[in-house]
């Protein structure tokens, strides 16, 4: 168990992270890895963390996709570190006869 200078110190780390992505400065505290396809019915930019539900967002560009996955995940640090349900691990190319 964490004790009550550890807890403090925890939550304001997450605020400073929180802070930090919503004012659209570099992230360099937390990093996470994203999936991003492009929707072939709108058009649109789709991206996910792989394994963190609610972690998703879409966007015309990829740059305003970026900013909205950070909006999303700012605020869902905000509610405490995420419980993965997966890991990712990364994306292979396989060759089919």
């Amino acid at each position: 168990m964490l004790g009550r200078q550890e807890e403090e110190r925890e939550r304001r780390g997450r605020e400073s992270v929180a802070w930090t992505l919503k004012r659209g400065y570099p992230f360099s505290m937390r990093s996470f890895s994203v999936v991003v396809e492009r929707d072939p019915d709108t058009g649109l930019y789709v991206g996910h963390v792989p394994g963190w539900p609610g972690a998703h967002s879409q966007g015309a560009s990829l740059d305003e996709l970026q900013r909205n996955l950070q909006e999303v995940v700012a605020m869902l640090l905000e509610d405490g570190e995420p419980d993965l349900e997966s890991e990712f691990v990364g994306v292979q190319t396989i060759r089919v006869a």
